[in-house]
């Protein structure tokens, strides 16, 4: 979930934007703090509905056996530790969003250096394969 906490600012990056090197405006949908909270917002029902998933019949047949009949009723939530777990993961997700928010400030804030170094990188690649053979050049 960390990881998808973290790549879904950057996949809101419009990309003519993040490409475009002379005009580097930081798109607005990274700094506003309302796409955050509706994030959060859309994260807690995911997250009941993936504690209600069945992975008994999943688990049974991963080990090589016939699911019982408390193999048909497991869910997520039993395997990671009952109720209380549960109430946990909700708690972690809607606190997720104040986490969501301060990542995306650093992320924010660390843009312009992180453009220009790839800036960089790329005027290296550049130079590194300009004296690369050409494939489609004939041989002797």
């Amino acid at each position: 979930m960390r990881a998808l906490l973290f790549a879904l600012p950057l996949a809101l990056t419009p990309v003519p934007a993040a490409a475009a090197p002379a005009d580097r405006q930081i798109p607005p949908e990274l700094s506003d703090p309302a796409i955050a909270d509706k994030l959060t917002k859309a994260l807690v029902p995911l997250s009941k509905a993936l504690m209600e998933m069945p992975i008994g019949e999943l688990e049974a047949s991963v080990q090589g056996r016939e699911p019982t009949a408390a193999d048909k009723n497991k869910r997520v939530r039993d395997a990671i530790g009952g109720p209380d777990a549960e109430k946990r993961v909700e708690a972690d997700v809607a606190a997720s969003g104040r986490q969501m928010q301060a990542m995306t400030k650093a992320l924010v804030a660390s843009l312009p250096t992180i453009m220009a170094s790839l800036e960089g990188v790329e005027r290296e690649l550049e130079r590194a394969t300009a004296n690369l053979p050409d494939p489609t050049y004939p041989k002797r």
